[in-house]
């Protein structure tokens, strides 16, 4: 399947994102990347397909999630470094300075990593979601220091009216000590 759009759904309840999982599946054509619950009671769902099925798929859900819907977004030419980043299985050989950007939700986190990774020459590190942290998400990037600011600064400006962020720092010269925790 091609994941150049995918959609995403998070929704308040773990019922009813199952429930808004099951009917989007129903609804177009699309392939389900994730689908499950995060904290704090949450329910995130990630899906892929061509632009108007992801369109019409997503629309169901927020219809089906009605006022538990958190956030949701559909997001064309995604970036081809989020998903492994996403997944956790992004292969980077080295740690130059280090970017962080920290959302309220998992989805404006998702359009924050494709943002930066679109604003420069970085390498994503991972994109968190949502656990073990109150339902926040973060996303680490990697480059040159001025590559990175500009990542960063982009990746905070594509969140947009998805959700607010927490915060955002760039480190230019990460000790050593925590670039092995950093994966």
């Amino acid at each position: 399947m091609n994941y150049k759009t995918i959609g995403c759904l998070e929704l308040n309840s773990v019922a009813l994102g199952l429930y808004a999982a099951d009917e989007i599946l129903k609804a177009g054509d699309v392939e389900l990347l994730d689908a499950r619950p995060t904290c704090p009671g949450r329910y995130l769902i990630i899906l892929s397909g061509d632009t108007g099925s992801v369109q019409s798929s997503v629309e169901v859900g927020r219809e089906t999630g009605g006022e538990m819907v958190v956030d949701w977004f559909v997001l064309p030419n995604l970036h081809q470094d989020v998903l492994p980043a996403l997944n956790g299985t992004a292969d980077i050989p080295e740690i130059n300075a280090l970017g962080i950007i920290e959302t309220y939700s998992a989805a404006s986190c998702i359009l924050a990593a494709d943002a930066a990774a679109k604003a420069g020459y970085i390498d994503l590190i991972e994109v968190r979601i949502a656990a073990g942290l109150a339902g926040k998400a973060f996303v680490t990037m990697t480059g040159d220091v001025g590559s990175v600011k500009n990542s960063v600064d982009a990746g905070v400006e594509g969140v947009g009216d998805a959700g607010p962020v927490v915060s955002s720092v760039v480190i230019p010269s990460p000790s050593a000590e925590l670039k092995p925790k950093l994966f």
